[in-house]
């Protein structure tokens, strides 16, 4: 089938960056954004809870030729999607079995939760949940399981390759690379290695891109934003 329109639904910095990331990747800019105000608790107005009732971005609008619409609401879905759509962008491993795909998939998912759930619990609790909710044993929790348990698989990946599945930029970069972009905004991932991985991927014009809105983005929700009050983890 073909795609007529794409159109992300977006808020700077957050997961919908690595789908905005890839879409640059894959239709440079051929694809229409529209902006969510998070903080303004846009997300729980009729219209976006009519589209997707998980409250929160990205979400993908897909307009195929045919005119029916889709939405996808899953980062890690999208990104492997487009990847296997746009085949001769080259940026994933063909589907079947192989060595290669395998591997790809285990760190596109990697970095799309057991990475994403540490930097999410980590970043509720110093910046997003009311102060009366933030729980310091539970930052403390993860800041260590990340260091001691996420950071060391990465840097062994580094040793053998550029990228996180080898020599080669895919798909899982975008997903990895946005944690890692995440984590070192929380003082994580301070080794030379990633600070070399981020040097690498910030070349990519489709990275440049995706993270030109950077500037629009605050970490901390102030108590008289809408989603203070709102926000459900």
């Amino acid at each position: 089938m073909e795609i007529s329109n794409l159109k992300l639904y977006h808020f700077p910095a957050t997961r919908s960056a690595r789908v905005k990331w890839m879409l640059h990747e894959v239709v440079g800019d051929a694809f229409e954004v529209e902006k969510v105000a998070l903080y303004e608790g846009a997300q729980y107005g009729a219209e976006f809870l009519g589209i997707n009732p998980n409250h929160n971005v990205p979400v993908l609008k897909i307009t195929w030729a045919t005119g029916e619409v889709q939405y996808l609401l899953e980062s890690a879905a999208i990104v492997e999607f487009l990847a296997d759509g746009y085949p001769h962008c080259g940026l994933a491993p063909p589907p079947g079995l192989s060595k290669a795909r395998a591997d790809y998939l285990q760190m596109l998912h990697f970095g799309s939760t057991w990475m994403d759930m540490m930097l999410w619990q980590i970043r509720i609790h110093e910046h997003v949940l009311p102060e009366a909710e933030r729980d310091a044993r539970t930052i403390a929790r993860y800041r260590k399981k990340f260091t001691e348990e996420v950071e060391p698989q990465l840097l062994q990946r580094f040793e053998r390759g550029p990228f996180i599945c080898g020599d080669t930029f895919t798909a899982a970069d975008c997903v990895v690379g946005h944690s890692v972009f995440w984590a070192r905004g929380y003082g994580l991932c301070r080794d030379e290695a990633f600070r070399s991985y981020v040097s690498r991927l910030s070349k990519r014009p489709a990275f440049a891109a995706a993270f030109a809105d950077m500037g629009d983005f605050t970490p901390a929700v102030s108590g008289d934003k809408p989603l203070a009050s709102r926000f459900t983890g």
